[in-house]
């Protein structure tokens, strides 16, 4: 009679070796579906298209994380308003997964649905606010909105706990804008988002960004702002195309050593126009 012999226990170990292995092939499988999903979720809510104006150029960059899961919320848009106006919005969604992903479509369908019934930027946001608290849920978003009237250059801001834009003149000038801003949408109820008004001139150009290209592991807020004025301030002087300078703002931002989304929107008027008009200082009209 036979007996059977006990496994060696090497062949047990490459045994236990091919089940882990095989265990890591379908989790990196499931990982690598998610993040695929959440990317072209991302790549299906964001415009295809930018609104055309005489005398001014839109130009954006996109750079999507893509360590791990963190594919999340931040977005880009510009669209025409009913009154012949441009609608522009910047945000960024809290969180970085595909649940991000399908909140930062709410926001962004939320906009532009509401702007057709009011374009003025602070009342937008109060109502995007509100129906966001509406609809429950635990996440919230930061966002920036405009509204550019093309016949007269007149740029109307108001911020949601977004980091603030980026100005520069032709002349030289460059720098931070000054608006007060309110809290993030779908935090508290009944809040309002003062309005600032700006004037964008011939050669000017207007930076609207997420906080993934100017803040990380290897870089303030500030630091990264001041970058971005340098480039804008540059940009504004030689008179580059809006979509040169945003693709310098995007390449900067692999300097801030970030695992986040990057977006940039970049709004200038055409300078081939003339210089003439220029403000002599901050381009911001007081109400």
């Amino acid at each position: 009679m036979s007996r059977k012999r006990p496994p060696d226990e090497s062949d047990e170990l490459l045994a236990r070796l091919g089940s882990l292995t095989a265990q890591a092939r379908e989790r990196a499988e499931l990982q690598r579906s998610r993040v695929e999903l959440a990317l072209a979720l991302q790549r299906g809510m964001l415009p295809r298209d930018l609104p055309v104006a005489d005398g001014f150029r839109l130009a954006v960059r996109y750079a999507p994380a893509c360590y791990g899961l963190n594919v999340g919320g931040d977005w880009y848009d510009a669209f025409t308003l009913p009154d012949g106006r441009i609608g522009l919005s910047i945000g960024d969604v809290q969180g970085h997964n595909i649940e991000a992903t399908a909140f930062m479509g709410q926001v962004r369908v939320g906009l532009r649905a509401l702007a057709s019934v009011t374009g003025e930027p602070g009342d937008l946001l109060a109502r995007t606010n509100d129906l966001l608290l509406s609809l429950g849920g635990d996440l919230f978003a930061t966002c920036t909105f405009m509204r550019l009237d093309p016949a007269t250059g007149l740029l109307e801001s108001a911020r949601a706990g977004h980091v603030p834009c980026v100005w520069a003149t032709a002349d030289g000038k460059s720098g931070i804008a000054e608006d007060e801003g309110g809290p993030p949408l779908g935090v508290a109820a009944g809040v309002t988002y003062p309005v600032t008004r700006y004037r964008l001139t011939k050669g000017g150009v207007f930076v609207l960004l997420t906080d993934g290209v100017v803040e990380g592991p290897s870089m303030s807020v500030d630091e990264g702002l001041d970058q971005v004025v340098r480039l804008a301030g540059i940009a504004a002087v030689a008179g580059l195309e809006a979509g040169s300078l945003a693709s310098a703002v995007i390449k900067g931002a692999e300097r801030v050593g970030h695992e986040d989304d990057a977006a940039v929107l970049v709004v200038g008027h055409d300078g081939l126009l003339g210089h003439d008009g220029l403000l002599t200082g901050p381009p911001r009209i007081q109400p």
